[in-house]
């Protein structure tokens, strides 16, 4: 049996729900700050301006952020739906759909680098797809390598981002 002091803290941080975006904002501002004073700047310093310059300030700003909306939260401050919104926040969560997905992403980190970009890609296109729903078995697989081969030559080829490219290398 849960005590009244439990079902209060649970309650109260369930009406202050955004303090864990303030945390996840402090976690990345110091992951970006820890970083950017790692970066060596002897053999990139053009200037006044160095390579550290940028994450130091933008983790900065992350830890500014999660600040000002964690006194914003505390002083009674609220996100508020968008108009058209129609999400029933008493439904719980779909569970399946999220899992669907991480494992269409782990899928795609896992076998990018032994059979290349394009079809860890495609694996990947198709999988958020299936997961977020499309049921079209002949449809999803052709658009999802198409895709990933666009995307794949557009990286490789016009950005000049080299991408794993498995087996298909040659092809492109």
């Amino acid at each position: 049996m849960t005590s009244e002091t439990e079902t209060g803290t649970k309650t109260w941080f369930r009406e202050r729900s955004e303090l864990g975006i303030c945390a996840l904002l402090v976690v990345l501002g110091v992951l970006v700050l820890t970083d950017a004073l790692r970066i060596p700047t002897d053999f990139a310093q053009r200037g006044p301006v160095g390579p550290k310059a940028v994450p130091i300030l933008v983790g900065s700003l992350l830890l500014v952020v999660a600040v000002l909306l964690a006194r914003d939260v505390l002083r009674g401050g609220r996100g508020e739906a968008e108009g058209g919104e129609d999400v029933d926040l008493s439904a719980p969560a779909d569970w399946r759909t999220v899992l669907l997905l991480c494992g269409a992403f782990l899928a795609n980190a896992a076998l990018i680098g032994l059979v290349g970009f394009p079809i860890s890609g495609a694996i990947l296109f198709w999988g958020s797809a299936y997961a977020l729903g499309s049921r079209a078995y002949v449809r999803d697989p052709l658009i999802a390598a198409g895709l990933s081969i666009l995307t794949f030559a557009v990286f490789n080829n016009l950005l000049g981002v080299p991408l794993p490219g498995g087996p298909l290398m040659e092809v492109f």
